[in-house]
């Protein structure tokens, strides 16, 4: 072996530990969205070296070529809150849409800064882009990733639902704040290491289609385990179904059928587009027998929260609120992170409670709020980038690593629907899942040889989603 390879592979070992280890810290630390700064401070310290790494890996190997759109996408999410922390002549500055309020403020205290920031809160616009450099990491560090790497820290997200799950039995069969990891949670619900139990919810619809997929990996192969890929692939599933009940998430109960049906086409292309046979239907059952044991035991508590109309009704109020300031702050945006005092100033009285929006529930107009029209020109862009790798992955034939890219797909659509009622992307967990998901997802742009094996040789030298050799 010469000396160059050697270097090269114990780069990219370097680069998996790193990885792997910025992916356990987000599971287990990153749950919450707020009151959190130390867990978060070691999310971010993690994320540095996977950072450093990955860019020097995909300047090595040349591989950042082959992604320009969506590292372009990615950097200019970055960049945003930085961008919004560039000081400005204060004359400038309050001539902006949306500081009338603030330079009255400064006028009655007396104060007349030279420079200001365009962010109203440029403390929270700081921490905001100290946020995204985990997902950001994780994204950049999962394109230069084997594939097979890629499919294990996918069997590590299952196996962290399935102790998320366990870890929830004992939440609401002891009822005692001790197994609660937060300690401001929905407590007696569901929540494994969540504080939210929606987001609880958000990870166990992810975990479904790529529970289908690995277990997809198991059809038309000789290898001795694939029976136990199916098996498990079916136990997985129905045990989500079931925590889905007794998370009683009113997104969790909505997404399950359409998650489902995800992994249900999922199996059946990995089957070759034939008739069912009894892998798709052993997967059918497993998510069938999950449903009917939720539908016996706890479809009382979950019609129960459908009908608390108040809350509902509240976050629409709150909706047409947001949307309101969002309009005043075009076409720059108050600022990333400044959602909580911006509502504070525009929140009526009559509508004043204990129960505060801390967030806007809607993940859409909180960035039309704080990041203007470049916020959404940012999720359209990723939107037309989902559409099209998601076209590429869901019209190719059967082989593994299509089978991971579609139910990235169906994992990051599933991501996208919940945004829209609440802010899953603003815990740390969801956002590194959902970067690597993108990274899977971007493997779409490959052009594979066609065919349905699933036996697969051992790689002589590393390689990238790509296919290119290091």
């Amino acid at each position: 072996m010469s000396g160059s390879f050697l270097k090269r592979t114990s780069q990219w070992n370097a680069l998996a530990i790193a990885a792997g280890v910025l992916l356990a810290f987000s599971l287990f630390l990153g749950g919450a969205s707020r009151a959190h700064l130390v867990p978060l401070a070691a999310i971010e310290l993690a994320a540095l070296p996977v950072l450093g790494l990955g860019l020097y890996r995909l300047a090595a190997t040349g591989v950042w070529r082959d992604h320009r759109f969506l590292l372009s996408l990615a950097g200019l999410a970055a960049l945003l809150p930085l961008v919004q922390l560039i000081p400005l002549p204060f004359s400038f500055w309050a001539s902006l849409p949306g500081r009338e309020s603030a330079v009255t403020a400064l006028e009655l205290a007396g104060i007349a800064p030279a420079w200001l920031p365009l962010s109203l809160t440029p403390d929270r616009t700081w921490q905001a882009f100290l946020a995204i450099l985990p997902p950001l990491a994780m994204l950049i560090a999962a394109m230069g990733l084997e594939r097979r790497v890629l499919a294990r820290f996918i069997w590590i997200v299952l196996g962290f639902v399935i102790v998320a799950i366990l870890l929830g039995a004992l939440q609401i069969t002891l009822n005692s704040r001790a197994v609660y990891p937060w300690e401001t949670t929905n407590f007696g619900s569901l929540v494994g290491f969540f504080a939210n139990r929606n987001h609880m919810a958000t990870l166990s619809l992810v975990a479904i289609p790529f529970a289908a997929a690995l277990a997809g990996r198991g059809l038309n192969s000789r290898d001795r385990s694939a029976n136990l890929r199916l098996w498990a692939g079916g136990l997985v599933i129905g045990l989500i179904i079931v925590a889905l009940g007794a998370i009683q998430s009113r997104f969790g109960v909505l997404a399950a059928i359409p998650a489902l049906a995800g992994g249900l086409m999922i199996g059946w292309i990995s089957s070759g587009r034939s008739r069912p046979g009894p892998a798709i239907l052993l997967l059918f059952l497993g998510g069938a027998i999950g449903l009917a044991v939720v539908g016996l035991f706890a479809l009382d508590p979950i019609l129960d929260r459908f009908d608390r109309e108040s809350q509902l009704v509240g976050r629409y109020d709150g909706w047409l609120i947001v949307a309101q300031a969002a309009q005043d702050f075009l076409p720059f945006g108050s600022g990333m992170g400044s959602f909580d005092p911006v509502y504070r100033s525009y929140e009526p009285v009559e509508t004043l409670r204990a129960a505060y929006f801390n967030q806007a529930h809607n993940d859409y107009l909180e960035i039309w709020l704080e990041g203007g029209w470049a916020g959404i020109a940012l999720v359209i862009a990723t939107f037309v980038w989902w559409g099209r790798r998601s076209w590429s992955a869901w019209r190719a034939g059967s082989h593994p690593d299509r089978d991971l890219q579609r139910a990235a797909s169906v994992a990051l659509l599933l991501i996208a629907a919940h945004s829209a009622a609440d802010y899953p992307l603003r815990t740390e967990t969801i956002a590194v899942v959902f970067a690597l998901c993108c990274a899977i997802l971007e493997g779409a742009a490959q052009e594979l040889r066609p065919g349905r094996t699933r036996r697969r040789s051992a790689p002589k030298t590393a390689q990238t989603p790509n296919g290119r050799r290091a």
